[in-house]
């Protein structure tokens, strides 16, 4: 049998196993976000199992300058998880070799409390400081109009994810980041596909970094990217992600540079083999090239997937219009585009019911429900019992309403018409009954 047989039979395995599923309004669970996939994805996957090179390879590289094209970015590193990513790309910015810009142990990075976890404990893990600020109730995103009295002298950089696929306010902090010379990093894990003043997002930053969860606009099951313009930052991710390495041969390439018995390098012994020569305090943070295969054959979905995304969140915006009595709408930032993750909303202050009741009912309909992520990352357990080290400016008023207040539905491409309709009656339901 060859491989052209074997890829059939995947084809006619996706259509007797994956085809079958019919929606039962009030039965069949819609959850927040959800894999999309037909056959390509599986015969990519078998494709790239067939080679049996267990790790990254070709279709890695394929999906690296691909998707590096669609983000409007020079280069592209795949890794893990987006949490890895976001780990890299923190660590950069500590390496020796960003010379007397070089983060160091102490220095404080600007961010919000409200949001995913590893967006913020890259930061703890590298020894530095989180420096917390309060965000926008309707964008979610960070409050620009106190950044100016936040920093302090030992502020070197921000890191800040575009809170559900909404941008935040680019304009004013790549700006800000330049005046201050400080890093920026934008976590577009939520955010494929969004733009800001015609931009893709992550194109206004020293990194950016996406997530392949699947979850996520597109997947690989596990994985993620970091992206960035600047060649020394890609050797210095390149190497912290391939276990500290000083050699820049790919796995299974030796002697590319045709001195890898040559140098000297640290106290090492003259001529000592270059491919085990450790420059950066590394991990092994790759992905498999099976992982890559799913995300070459998502690639292709990705404009339909992004455009779905958009077409449910206007839709789902447009029917809870009429109950913003009771909730706070979200709002799309000034110039902005956004591919949007989920549909967050928050609950106003009332006497007849609070969030947790509304999440409730909803999952009791079987519609999933999330809180945005940490609430407020500062009263989360880890920060609590760790004894984090952090430093917050001001009031995170508007964080703590979110953490109490707001929830988000999904919005992701499996999410049709039929599916909508439902939604909106138990909306409809439940905001009728406390007439």
């Amino acid at each position: 049998m060859d491989r052209t047989e074997v890829l059939k039979l995947i084809e006619e395995y996706y259509k007797t196993n994956f085809t079958n599923s019919k929606f039962e309004a009030g039965k069949t669970l819609i959850p927040f976000a959800a894999r999309v996939f037909d056959e390509e994805e599986l015969i990519s996957l078998v494709d790239a199992s067939l080679d049996f090179w267990l790790t990254s390879g070709r279709y890695a590289d394929r999906f690296e300058r691909e998707f590096a094209e669609i983000m409007q970015q020079k280069y592209c590193m795949l890794v893990n998880s987006g949490s890895s990513a976001n780990l890299l790309a923190i660590s950069a910015l500590t390496s020796p070799l960003m010379g007397e810009k070089k983060l160091k142990k102490g220095d404080e990075v600007l961010t919000v409390a409200a949001g995913f976890p590893t967006t913020i404990n890259p930061i703890i893990q590298n020894g530095l400081t989180p420096l917390f600020v309060d965000v926008e109730l309707e964008t979610l995103n960070i409050d620009v109009s106190s950044l100016e009295n936040a920093i302090s002298e030992k502020t070197k950089a921000i890191i800040l994810a575009h809170t559900l696929g909404n941008p935040f306010n680019l304009d004013y902090i790549s700006s800000f980041a330049k005046k201050h010379n400080l890093f920026l990093i934008e976590d577009c894990c939520d955010a494929v596909g969004s733009k800001y003043d015609g931009k893709m997002v992550g194109t206004f930053s020293d990194i950016a970094t996406t997530s392949f969860y699947p979850a996520h606009h597109i997947t690989m099951g596990e994985g993620g990217g970091v992206l960035t313009q600047n060649g020394l930052l890609r050797k210095i991710i390149i190497s912290l992600r391939d276990w500290g390495r000083d050699c820049y041969c790919n796995p299974g390439k030796d002697n590319s540079c045709n001195h890898r018995f040559d140098a000297q390098y640290g106290n090492l012994p003259l001529g000592y083999d270059h491919k085990y020569v450790y420059s950066h305090i590394g991990y092994n943070l790759k992905l498999t090239d099976m992982q890559a295969a799913i995300g070459v054959a998502q690639l292709k979905k990705l404009p339909s997937f992004i455009e779905k995304r958009k077409e449910n969140f206007s839709k789902i915006f447009a029917n809870l219009k009429q109950y913003e009595e009771y909730i706070i709408l979200p709002k799309a930032t000034e110039k902005s585009d956004p591919s949007w993750f989920g549909f967050p909303f928050s609950v106003r202050e009332n006497k007849r019911f609070n969030r947790k009741d509304l999440a409730k009912y909803l999952e009791e309909k079987k519609i999933l429900t999330r809180q945005l992520f940490a609430g407020n990352i500062t009263k989360q357990p880890a920060f609590i019992n760790n004894d984090i080290n952090y430093r917050v400016f001001g009031e995170l008023k508007n964080t703590d309403y979110i953490m109490n207040n707001t929830i988000f539905i999904g919005v992701y491409p499996g999410i049709d018409d039929e599916k909508l309709s439902y939604i909106f009656s138990v909306f409809d339901n439940f905001f009728n009954n406390l007439k």
